[in-house]
């Protein structure tokens, strides 16, 4: 065998599979979260989001824009889209034109960019090798092309050969819950395993000029990555687990399917996001958290009992989930600052909010006080909300059952 040749073998050579299962349950062990550099305050979004379209004569649009964009409760996005790009790519605004090739040319480098960046970060607080990472899973609404982002970043990271990658693609804001749910039962299931779960999403796959269709998302969404390392006992000494992920399910709600979508088409990637999908939310919202809490012998907590990460999907989402369960006030508190610092990331965002919190949790004042229990929620299309049961260890270690 040619010398190259060899030494690629020997690179490769060496599974790392498990089927051993690992001790107790699945911990968030890191987190890191990356963002572009363009930052468009909200404020100024519609000026700016009809600028950068040539639709300023779409008046009566602009101001129903800016209506939306006031009530938002975002403070700020952040865009890899600027006007450089848009006047090299003006087919961008009119999702009539064909412009999926450019959009996809740009996303495939991009997308695993800033994913590299929010990664670094969790490896480096993680304080182990990337080498010791033995599973990848990739989340993203912005890709359409393979090799796909995971294999993309793998390289980026310098990971070893054999670790086992996953891409999940169109998952949408339930991604980064999903892509969690997943890390859990692998770091379950085999022993000595390390999870890296990434996001990474760029609007610039769907941005197009403003029109009644779309202005809701154009005034949600932003561009945002996140990395989580997720692993089971045993732990090594230098590994500190953030929070114990006790129990997940997935749940669909019937007859959802039209409230929130995304198709890929010669344009980019067209969002449909119906006004109804925050009272869908909320009427389903209780069930899924009773149904979670039993599967674990729990019955009827006290929901002001416990800490919470939720999706930030939007404002309104937030206060009808607050509403239905009479939450107090603050316990959103997490979620709403990642919507107004950030607006809503897609998948991405509820690794955002798990930092805000567990940031919010660490505060010494608030020690003697930290709810043991926790939950996190995350809404994507059909419409699917992803649940965790989430548990904050004792600084030791994590806590017996």
């Amino acid at each position: 065998m040619p010398g190259a040749a060899a030494a690629a073998a020997a690179a490769v050579g060496g599974s790392r599979r498990c089927t051993q299962h690992a001790e107790g349950h699945a911990a968030v062990l890191a987190i890191g979260t990356a963002n572009p550099a363009n930052i468009v305050l909200q404020a100024d979004f519609a000026d700016h989001h009809f600028g950068l379209s040539n639709c300023d004569h779409l008046t009566e649009l602009k101001d129903k824009m800016k209506r939306i964009c006031h009530k938002s409760a975002i403070e700020k996005r952040y865009f890899h889209l600027d006007d450089e790009l848009l006047r090299a790519h003006p087919e961008f605004i009119d999702k009539n034109l064909p412009s999926l090739d450019a959009r996809v040319g740009i996303v495939a480098t991009e997308v695993p960019k800033l994913a590299e960046s929010a990664a670094r970060k969790a490896i480096t607080e993680w304080g182990r090798s990337a080498n010791d990472i033995t599973h990848l899973i990739f989340s993203t609404y912005s890709g359409c092309c393979a090799p796909s982002a995971d294999l993309q970043l793998a390289s980026l990271l310098g990971l070893h050969p054999s670790v086992s990658r996953t891409i999940l693609n169109l998952h949408g804001c339930s991604g980064g819950g999903r892509a969690l749910q997943l890390a859990k039962e692998l770091a379950e299931n085999n022993q000595s395993s390390r999870i890296l779960v990434a996001c990474s999403e760029l609007t610039l796959i769907c941005f197009s000029g403003p029109d009644q269709s779309n202005i809701v998302s154009h005034g949600l969404f932003g561009d945002g990555a996140s990395a989580v390392i997720v692993g089971a006992g045993p732990l090594d000494s230098s590994e500190r687990p953030l929070f114990e992920m006790v129990a997940a399910s997935q749940t669909t709600i019937p007859g959802t399917g039209h409230a929130f979508g995304m198709q890929v088409a010669s344009g980019g990637i067209d969002f449909h996001l119906s006004i109804q999908v925050p009272m869908l939310i909320t009427q389903n919202i209780q069930q899924c958290l009773l149904d979670a809490f039993h599967s674990i012998g729990k019955v009827d907590p006290n929901w002001n009992d416990l800490f919470w990460a939720v999706h930030p999907g939007g404002r309104a989402i937030l206060d009808n989930i607050e509403g239905v369960l009479k939450l107090q006030p603050w316990k959103l508190d997490a979620s709403r600052h990642v919507l107004s610092e950030y607006g809503n990331m897609s998948g991405a965002t509820i690794a955002f909010v798990l930092d805000e919190l567990r940031r919010r949790l660490d505060k010494e004042e608030n020690k003697k006080h930290d709810p043991e229990w926790g939950i996190m929620l995350a809404f994507g299309p059909g419409i699917t909300i992803e649940t965790m049961v989430l548990r904050a260890p004792v600084p030791c270690g994590l806590k017996e059952n």
